[in-house]
C-alpha cells in the first residue's frame, strides 16, 4: 500500500446468534422415566388397594349401614331404626358376656404368647444339633390351617374319647368316667380354647421375636456379661428393653388376630357351654348369619372397630416411644 493512499475504512460485522432450536414434539410424562416409575408402583399398589377395598372396605360399610336398620336375612326391604340395634344389645345378657369373655380370652392367650414366645426365641437363638427340625415343628401350626388343628385338638379333648383323660386315668390321677369335661364345664371350656389359640399364634410370635433377638448386636450382651451381668440381668436390663418394639408389634399382630377370630370357639365350643366361651365374633356370626338378623349382628361386629383401634393407637405410641428412648 502506497504512503498517503487512504485505507478503506473496515466495516465491522456483529456477531449473529444461532437460531433457536425448534422444540421437538413434547414427550407424555408417562414415557418419561419418572412417569415409568410412578405407573409401576401404581400398578404393584393396585391389587393391595382393590383387595382390601373389596375384602374389606365395603364389608365394613354395608356393616355401618345395616347396623342402623332392621334387615333381616331374606327380607326384601329395611327400615332405619337409628341406634335401636345398639340399645336393644347393650342390655342382652349373652352381649356383655361375649364382650368379658373377649377381653379374658385375648388378655390371657396374649400374656401366654409373649411369656412362650420369649422363652422359644431364646432357646432356639443360638446354634444346636437339631435346631432347623425344632423351628419347623414349631411353625407347622401356624402353617397348618386351623379348622384341621381345632378338630385334632377337639377329639383330643373330647370327653369319651380325651387321650389325655386315658393317660390322667391310666396315671390314677382320675378314675374311670369322673374325668374332667374339659369342652363341657364352664372354666375348663375357657381354659381349653384359650390354650388351643396360644398354641395356634405362638409360632408368628415366635418368629417375630426371634428376628428381633437376633438383631441384638452381640457386643452389648458380651461387654455386660463380661462385666459380671447374669442371664437374667442381660435379659431384662438388655435384650427386652431393646426387643421393645419389636414385641410391641408382635402383641399389636396378636390382639387383633385373637379378638377378631372364631375359628377355635366356634369349632370346639360353638360359644358353650352356657355362653361361657362365647366372644363378640362368634356371637355376631351366631346372630347375623345363623339366626338371620342381619342388623343385630352387624351392630354387635361394630363394637370390635373402635376396641381395635385405640388397641392399634396405644401400642404404635408405645412403639415409637420405645425407638426414641
Amino acid at each position: 500500500m502506497a504512503i498517503g493512499q487512504s485505507q478503506a475504512p473496515t466495516e465491522t460485522v456483529g456477531v449473529m446468534a444461532p437460531p433457536p432450536l425448534a422444540e421437538g414434539p413434547r414427550v407424555p410424562w408417562r414415557r418419561t422415566p419418572e412417569g415409568r416409575a410412578r405407573l409401576l408402583g401404581i400398578s404393584m399398589f393396585a391389587p393391595a388397594v382393590l383387595y382390601i377395598t373389596a375384602l374389606i372396605g365395603l364389608p365394613l360399610v354395608l356393616a355401618f349401614v345395616y347396623a342402623f336398620t332392621d334387615v333381616k336375612v331374606g327380607s326384601a326391604t329395611s327400615h332405619w331404626v337409628g341406634l335401636e340395634n345398639f340399645r336393644s344389645i347393650l342390655q342382652s345378657p349373652s352381649f356383655r358376656q361375649a364382650l368379658l369373655n373377649s377381653f379374658i380370652f385375648t388378655i390371657v392367650s396374649q400374656v401366654l404368647v409373649i411369656v412362650g414366645s420369649t422363652t422359644l426365641s431364646l432357646a432356639l437363638k443360638d446354634k444346636f444339633h437339631g435346631r432347623g427340625f425344632v423351628r419347623f415343628l414349631i411353625l407347622l401350626p401356624w402353617v397348618a390351617p386351623i379348622s384341621l388343628g381345632a378338630i385334632g385338638w377337639k377329639w383330643i379333648l373330647d370327653s369319651l374319647y380325651s387321650v389325655i383323660n386315658w393317660v390322667l386315668v391310666a396315671l390314677h390321677f382320675y378314675k374311670p368316667y369322673s374325668a374332667p369335661m374339659w369342652l363341657g364345664e364352664p372354666v375348663l371350656a375357657m381354659a381349653s380354647v384359650i390354650l388351643v389359640h396360644t398354641w395356634r399364634l405362638l409360632p408368628f410370635s415366635t418368629v417375630i421375636l426371634l428376628a428381633g433377638l437376633t438383631a441384638i448386636p452381640k457386643d452389648i450382651p458380651e461387654a455386660a456379661e463380661v462385666d459380671g451381668a447374669g442371664f437374667w440381668r442381660i435379659l431384662f436390663q438388655i435384650n427386652i428393653p431393646m426387643m421393645l418394639p419389636i414385641i410391641n408389634v408382635a402383641v399389636l399382630f396378636g390382639i387383633i388376630f385373637t379378638f377378631t377370630d372364631m375359628t377355635v370357639v366356634y369349632i370346639l365350643t360353638a360359644g358353650g357351654p352356657f355362653d361361657s366361651t362365647q366372644v363378640l365374633p362368634s356371637l355376631a356370626f351366631f346372630t347375623g348369619i345363623l339366626a338371620g338378623d342381619l342388623s343385630q349382628g352387624a351392630a354387635i361386629s361394630l363394637f370390635l372397630v373402635p376396641i381395635l383401634v385405640v388397641v392399634a393407637y396405644l401400642m404404635l405410641r408405645m412403639a415409637h416411644r420405645a425407638e426414641i428412648t
